[in-house]
Formats: structure tokens, sequence, C-alpha cells
């Protein structure tokens, strides 16, 4: 049963508490057009026994079976390895975005890969596999956002949030199941140098036992589309910079990285950032995890604070669903072993939130 979660000062919505994780670190989720939620755990460390699941009265379960979640190998083509993201598109089918990297290793042909599932029969109805020149050895396969009413069957965008390689935006025809890389290396994909959020009262770095900190140097990460599809928004995460760049250039092939990077634009500066959303009426969410807080900024500019509660250390991804509500993860990550001197200083639960904003999501179709 979803609890209310803590005062909201100045009128602000209520936290509601839908569900807890006593397991494995979830990074995503999303809710289907009749209100269905479901998670992914991906694979950094924790014990997962399947990396994406389906809340039933408060509770995980594996989704669309436990089979699915088993995989061979890193490459395994026909099995989940480890999923970053879950979105439902504008017709409410599910995608499961696989990084095919279970604790940030190396990708192999095979591993990093989109796959749909039918939400009416709980089946896999199409499985796309990113070539190498797309999923690079470093790629890491963050968010995604959808646009059907481009080409044959709609595109999707996919954000390389990689800390060890280039960056870029990943664009995917749905009907051909090709795949390019867009504003590859761009700066706006980047981290900004020696980039340092102050996150739990300290400067927060990758910190490995035995070696000095170093700076965060993750890149394109959130990502959401605008309310008439003509934007794509999309931050670093390590970044205070909001971007976004014209659909059209992303979809067209016949133009050079180079033109395309010419219709990127600086939104300004905003608070660092894990998750983006975005709604019908122009206004784009963000998450803040230097505050524990969730943002809307408005056409105009302005950002309004929505939320703001020390119980949500690390608000990760954003899902704006039909209810009204804005379901969101708050996960603890930077209190990982890799950013404390090899102590996870995690405590469990981890929670999934919502809040009432009374807007409805984008439907591109």
């Amino acid at each position: 049963m979803a609890v209310l979660y803590g005062e909201q000062a100045g009128g602000r919505a209520a936290l509601e508490e839908i569900a807890r994780f006593e397991g494995p670190m979830p990074t995503g989720v999303t809710v289907s057009h009749k209100g269905r939620i479901f998670v992914c755990f991906p694979k950094w460390g924790d014990a997962v026994d399947f990396t994406v699941a389906e809340i039933v009265d408060g509770y995980e379960r594996a989704y669309p079976d436990q089979t699915i979640s088993r995989p061979r190998s890193n490459d395994d083509q026909q099995a989940l390895v480890s999923v970053q993201s879950v979105v439902v598109d504008p017709q409410d089918r599910l995608w499961l975005l696989d990084t095919g990297s279970p604790e940030f290793a190396p990708t192999s042909f095979g591993g990093p890969k989109l796959v749909g599932v039918d939400l009416t029969k709980n089946q896999v109805f199409q499985t796309i596999l990113f070539p190498r020149e797309v999923a690079l050895p470093t790629t890491y396969l963050n968010g995604i956002r959808f646009d059907l009413r481009r080409g044959d069957r709609g595109m999707a965008f996919i954000t390389d949030s990689s800390d060890q390689g280039p960056n870029a935006i990943i664009v995917v025809d749905l009907a051909t199941g090709a795949s390019w890389r867009r504003l590859h290396d761009h700066p706006s994909t980047k981290a900004e140098p020696n980039f340092a959020p102050l996150v739990d009262g300290q400067i927060l770095m990758t910190r490995q036992q035995g070696q000095p900190p170093k700076p965060l140097t993750m890149g394109a990460d959130g990502i959401a589309i605008g309310a008439d599809g003509s934007r794509l928004y999309y931050c670093p995460l390590a970044a205070r910079r909001l971007y976004s760049v014209n659909v059209d250039a992303l979809v067209n092939r016949d133009i050079p990285d180079e033109q395309v990077a010419a219709t990127v634009v600086d939104e300004g500066e905003k608070p660092p950032s894990d998750g983006l959303e975005s709604d019908a009426d122009g206004c784009i969410y963000v998450t803040d995890y230097e505050h524990n807080a969730v943002h809307r900024r408005h056409q105009d500019g302005h950002y309004q604070l929505l939320s703001q509660d020390a119980g949500i250390p690390w608000p990760d991804t954003l899902s704006l669903a039909n209810d009204g509500y804005l379901y969101l993860i708050a996960n603890q990550l930077q209190r990982q072993a890799r950013y404390q001197d090899g102590e996870d200083k995690r405590q469990l639960p981890y929670r999934l939130f919502r809040l009432r904003v009374d807007a409805k999501p984008v439907r591109l179709t």
C-alpha cells in the first residue's frame, strides 16, 4: 500500500512511497498506460536474480519471466544481461535497454540490445542488436525515448553515458533495426572537466581504495523528448547544463555529424541531474542529486521546485504516467563503494516514490 513519506513545505506535492527494495539497487522505472509498474536492476555488483521486474502489490516479480534473466554470457543475444532502463512507449509497449555491461565491463556484440515486450501477451516481440560501430566496447547504454511518428514504425533515441570512452546519442530505426551514433564525442554529451558536485556533505568523486580520487566523468545520461517531438533534451550526469538537439537532424543519415551538431542548443544551467522527463505542456522534469530534489523546468526556462526530501537520496529515473503522477527511483548511488573508498554505505531499503504533478506524458504516435 502506498504511504505518505514526508511533509513538503510551501504547498509542494507530498511524496508517496509505492515500493521498497530489500535486494539489488534499482535504476529505472516506467508505468504503462494501464498503470502497471516496471523497474530494472542492472548488475553493478549486487546479486541480481532478475534484471527486470513488475511491481505487484508492492513487491517485485521477474518480468517477463525469470528465465530470460539467466544469460549464458555477456554477449547472450537471447537473454537479458544487465538492463539499465525500462520505458513504455506511446503504443503501450515495454522496451528494455540492455547494456550488455555487467559491472561496467567492456561490451561485445550481442550484449547491448533493445528488447520490445508486448504487454498484452507478456512476450518479447522484437530484439535489436547494436553493431560494434554503434555500441562500442566502452559504451554504456543509459536512457531512451521514442517518437513513433517517424519512419515506418518509429525511432528511439538512446544516451551513451560511458565514463571510459566517447559519449553520444544513438538513434534506432525500429522498423529496420538500423542504428547510428550522433554527436559522437561532442562537448555537449561529455562530462564537465573537474566536475565537483557536493553530495551528502562531501565532493562526490570516484574514490577507490589505494588510488587518488578522480572527478566523475559520466557523459550523456538523462534524456527527454519535447512535447512536439522537434527537440531532444539531454544532459551529462557530470555537468550542470541542459542541452537540446534538432530531431530532424538526428534521424537524417544523409547529413554529416557536424551539421547535426550545429543544431545543438545550450538550454542553460540546471541542477546536476541523473534522470529527465517531459510532459505534453512542454515542461522538462529534472532530478537534483545534490539536494535530494526534483524540479520542473517551464517553457520560459525557470525552474520550479516540486519536491525536496532527505528520504530520496540520489533521485535517479523519472517516469510521468497517465495518472498525473511523476514516479521516481531513489537508490543511493552516491553511497556505493566506488565513491566511498571501498566502503558500501548504502542502507536498505531503496525506494520507489511518486508525486502528483497533474501533467500528461508526451505521446508521439
